[in-house]
């Protein structure tokens, strides 16, 4: 049976108090009955990974660079991330794909440049509303894993896929479960047609995910918890979704 996982994403957000003070509240609330990780911006990940240790809480990047070094100003590589301890770096993120013209072949390498580095790549994929509406959703999801699929061949699997349907990110909207388990289906299809570890996998459900709303999205067959973005900047919050997922 796979263990749940629940992943915290600030984005940019935080402080050193904050960030803090939200660490030592999900201390406090835990231990929790599943896997339990933050990512947070990268000048905090150093504070955080000193908050975090001998503590059954994880911790990980928002990106990475699919260079591992180089005259690339701004950037952070997976093997700078690995060098103290990171454990997750997220992938492929909408807004990245968005904001920064993110292919779906640079989030692949860089999938494969976390792998490389025994990092564990939460590689995210989701359709935006006009491509919804234009019963694209298939399609699109198909196309986005498709690339990363083909890069990491049969190291696929040790990777986390999070569906977040970009209409339902920062909205208020959210996929109704069925609506979410119906796309984790087909990725899972999608996976197994690559790799007979499909079923070991973790695919991760994000998107205006709350407390009152975690334990139906999570009760579904193929959602194996969660990539959180605003309620895990308030720790009662999530560890309310981090209870739910158990």
């Amino acid at each position: 049976m796979r263990r749940k996982l629940v992943v915290g994403n600030w984005k940019m957000n935080g402080g050193r108090v904050a960030n803090a003070e939200l660490l030592a509240g999900l201390v406090e609330a835990g231990p929790f009955d599943a896997d339990v990780a933050v990512c947070a911006p990268f000048p905090y990940l150093g504070e955080v990974a000193l908050s975090l240790q001998g503590q059954r809480l994880g911790w990980g990047a928002q990106d990475c660079s699919k260079h591992e070094s180089g005259a690339f100003t701004g950037e952070v590589s997976a093997s700078m991330l690995a060098e103290f301890g990171c454990r997750y770096v997220i992938v492929g993120h909408s807004e990245r794909r968005a904001l920064h013209a993110e292919s779906d072949q640079l989030v692949a390498d860089k999938a494969k440049a976390a792998l490389a580095h025994k990092l564990t790549p939460i590689v995210c994929v989701g359709e935006t509303l006009a491509e919804r509406e234009a019963g694209q959703t298939d399609a699109v999801v198909k196309r986005q894993l498709s690339a990363v699929i083909h890069t990491l061949a049969h190291c696929i699997s040790q990777v986390v896929v999070a569906y977040e349907p970009v209409w339902a990110i920062g909205t208020g909207r959210t996929a109704s479960p069925e609506q979410a388990q119906a796309v984790h289906a087909l990725l899972r299809a999608q996976l197994h047609a690559a790799t007979q570890k499909s079923d070991e996998m973790s695919l991760l459900y994000g998107g205006s995910v709350k407390a009152d709303n975690a334990a139906s999205l999570f009760a579904q067959a193929d959602i194996d918890g969660g990539l959180i973005g605003g309620a895990s900047l308030k720790a009662a919050d999530f560890a309310a979704i981090c209870k739910a997922a158990a």
